[in-house]
């Protein structure tokens, strides 16, 4: 019989692989680690690491704890702890952090802005509050009244 602690053990060191030759588009969430060999668009939710393999692709956005990046990513990327971009690595993008701990090995690639945030709020990622947000849509932006006054003169 497996107790709480021990499920609570399992889920922590949970890996999900996206295999070499796999496609995925959508919305991805891991309480553990996640890898990426194949490819994929959308967005991840990767509660401790996030890995791109040499042969891995992904265009998505991201929010995780740690991520080593060996292949391909082009996206948006917050990361509460360390990044790095090795030789083979690609990063097209932004990378938003809480302290400045990006590595990039000799070889790798670096294109975007790196920024340091103060918001605590967006870097979390385990529990069912980041999740909700996570997968809920982005509001539309408010109209303000100048928005407003444009509409009403290209609809008349």
């Amino acid at each position: 019989m497996i107790g709480k602690k021990d499920a609570d053990m399992v889920s922590t060191k949970t890996l999900t692989i996206i295999a070499e030759g796999v496609s995925v588009e959508g919305k991805i969430y891991s309480r553990g680690a996640t890898r990426v060999d194949g490819n994929v668009k959308g967005e991840i939710l990767s509660d401790k690491e996030f890995i791109v393999g040499k042969e891995g692709k992904v265009e998505a956005n991201v929010r995780t704890t740690n991520a080593t990046i060996a292949g391909s990513f082009q996206g948006e990327m917050v990361a509460s702890g360390e990044v790095e971009i090795t030789a083979s690595g690609k990063f097209t993008g932004n990378l938003i952090q809480k302290d400045a701990l990006l590595t990039i090995q000799k070889g790798g690639l670096f294109k975007g802005e790196s920024i340091i945030s103060d918001d605590q709020e967006i870097f979390k990622t385990e529990g069912t509050e980041s999740r909700k947000s996570f997968i809920k849509p982005k509001p539309p932006a408010p109209e303000t009244a100048d928005n407003a006054e444009k509409t009403a003169e290209g609809s008349g």
